[in-house]
């Protein structure tokens, strides 16, 4: 028996050993990749971009698009071929683009289009930088196998058009669908108890509703009408085709494939990749067997402009960037955090060589609680120096709510804002435990209260009163400090508020927002209100070193990358409810994701 526990110890740690040893073997394999890859990484960062005369620039526009450019150089690394891409934000997509249009070396811009994974109002500023490009007399030319509405709207700013003979092409309106619950929740006898203002604040509706409520149908069907005829507005000025005729086309679904495209001039020109590429070589009156010097969007980016001049001056543009769901603490990838927000407008307001601010905001809102944290660092950074919103994709409810107090407000024509109004939802599954799932509870208080907003029994007629009253004040302080910051007055603002939302161009005409336009006027007005000649841009919120940041957050990058990996387009879904996890309190939320197709 002594030799047989002697063998079984001795087995058992030698196989402890072998584990252990194999572990910081795999540690070490791993850092010592990790850090060829940084180095990898790095190096390509930091090198220039040689471009040659009689450049084209490639734009593929295939992978989502931030408003910020993304500094983990892990992001977009490829660790089959060891090799990163540039996937560019917006804020670098619009500078390349502006540096493009001042080279002389780039004659034209090649489109090479296949899909856009961002919102209409960020394509938008992209066509708008294109649109400018073309001031230069440079040529833009577009290609695709399929348009989406998304890509053609893109690819109608080109001066030419062409598409794959066996391709297709979209043309049938915008629609947005919501999704109901009620029947399912009472199915599982759950009892979803909504406090609100706002007839328009329809995030609770799928929660008590079958079908959407007549004010949000009215509000959804204004957001798509403004939506769809700002495309259409800027595709007949480009194509030169009457926007009766594009509607007409789109009701009776005309646009079946690419045949159709040219029949009715969508397109100018049908054919394969070889054609187009002899296409281009006729601009530069070269061979077939002579190569067109391209260089993509990402390596342009780190190009350098002949003749710049190195900017000297000290005085600074803080630009800002909030996108995310809003909650209190720290940002994360997905959320705008409070506390990471305030201390950047914080610091940017106490540093003497930043002479102004914009604030670019992309976020749906979120914790009332946080949005009113960072709308007082607006309101003290506003008494000290210019503050003007770049309003994104979609600015509304909290997003709104931080960026009233500014002294001016940039929306696209297709940004969704408003939303200004109030919710609160507290599920009671007391029905779903006991009779679903033969769960009871029990539990002792020291007050009468003292379980209030448990998701164990339904809340009183008293509790949802006391609630009802905090949503009354925290939705009329909404509207006095958006009535305060606007110049209007409360009731002005509560005609236009409710939770109603509104697409960039309606807000204009109803006061929430100034100006319509993009970034980069954001920046043009904030250099005018500070009086400014030359200038830096310095962005906030200050990043960690990219390898601080990759170990702290590797683990739940792994995890994330694993989950969005399986699940496919529908993570969204997922986000969605990891972001109602993360909400505490009242929320001043856009009350639905837009997904328009």
């Amino acid at each position: 028996m002594k030799q047989f526990f002697k063998f079984m110890f001795a087995s058992m740690i030698g196989t402890f050993i072998t584990i252990m040893l194999a572990s910081i073997l795999s540690m070490v394999i791993f850092f010592a990749m990790l850090g060829g890859v940084m180095s990898s990484v790095s190096d390509d960062s930091k090198k220039v971009t040689k471009v040659e005369n009689n450049s084209v620039l490639h734009i593929k526009l295939n992978t989502a698009i931030q408003d910020r450019t993304s500094d983990n150089p892990l992001e977009n690394f490829n660790f089959n071929t060891f090799e990163a891409s540039n996937n560019l934000g917006l804020d670098q997509i619009l500078s390349t683009v502006e540096k493009a249009k001042n080279d002389d070396r780039i004659k034209g811009i090649y489109l090479d289009l296949t899909s856009i994974n961002t919102g209409m109002a960020t394509v938008e500023e992209i066509r708008n930088a294109l649109n400018d490009f073309k001031k230069s007399k440079k040529w833009i030319i577009s290609y695709s196998e399929i348009y989406t509405q998304k890509t053609y709207y893109l690819a109608s700013v080109a001066d030419k058009v062409y598409l794959n003979p066996a391709g297709i092409m979209e043309l049938r309106g915008l629609a947005n669908q919501l999704m109901f619950f009620k029947n399912m929740l009472e199915k599982l006898e759950i009892d979803v108890q909504i406090i609100r203002h706002g007839k328009f604040k329809s995030a609770v509706e799928p929660f008590m509703l079958e079908k959407m409520s007549d004010s949000n149908r009215e509000q959804m069907q204004k957001i798509l009408n403004t939506m769809w005829g700002s495309m259409l507005n800027q595709v007949s000025g480009s194509r030169n085709i009457k926007i009766d005729k594009i509607n007409k086309l789109a009701d009776q679904l005309k646009i079946q494939d690419a045949k159709d495209a040219k029949k009715y001039n969508f397109v100018d020109g049908l054919m394969y990749k070889d054609e187009l590429l002899a296409e281009l070589g006729k601009k530069f009156k070269i061979d077939e067997d002579d190569e067109i010097q391209y260089v993509s969007l990402g390596k342009y980016a780190n190009a350098k402009l002949k003749g710049a001049k190195k900017n000297s001056s000290e005085n600074k543009i803080a630009v800002i960037y909030a996108s995310g769901n809003i909650v209190s603490g720290k940002s994360t990838k997905e959320d705008m955090g409070s506390e990471t927000i305030s201390t950047a407008i914080r610091t940017a307001r106490l540093d003497d060589d930043v002479k102004a601010i914009v604030l670019r905001v992309n976020s749906p809102g979120g914790s009332a609680l946080a949005s009113d944290v960072m709308w007082r660092e607006v309101v003290l950074a506003k008494k000290a120096k210019p503050v003007v919103v770049s309003m994104g994709d979609v600015a509304a409810s909290g997003g709104y709510y931080i960026a009233c107090a500014a002294d001016k407000i940039v929306a696209s024509e297709k940004t969704i804002t408003g939303s200004i109004g109030v919710f609160g939802v507290i599920p009671n599954m007391q029905g779903f435990f006991n009779n679903k799932m033969g769960i009871t509870f029990d539990g002792v208080k020291t007050n009468e209260h003292g379980d209030i907003m448990t998701i164990f029994r339904p809340l009183t007629a008293e509790e949802k009163d006391i609630i009802q009253l905090g949503v009354e004040k925290i939705y009329n302080d909404f509207i006095t400090k958006v009535a305060k910051g606007r110049d209007m007055t409360k009731e002005e603002i509560d005609s236009i508020g409710q939770g109603r939302v509104w697409v960039g161009l309606d807000a204009l005409e109803i006061g929430l927002v100034d100006e319509i336009g993009g970034l980069n006027k954001a920046i043009d007005i904030a250099k005018d209100l500070a009086k400014l000649k030359n200038y830096k841009l310095d962005n906030y919120p200050k990043r960690q070193d990219p390898f601080e940041q990759l170990l702290k957050e590797l683990s739940g990058d792994i995890e994330a990358r694993m989950v969005k990996n399986s699940l496919g387009e529908n993570y969204k879904y997922y986000q969605k409810m990891q972001s109602i996890r993360n909400h505490t309190g009242v929320v001043a939320r856009m009350p639905f994701d837009m997904d328009i197709h």
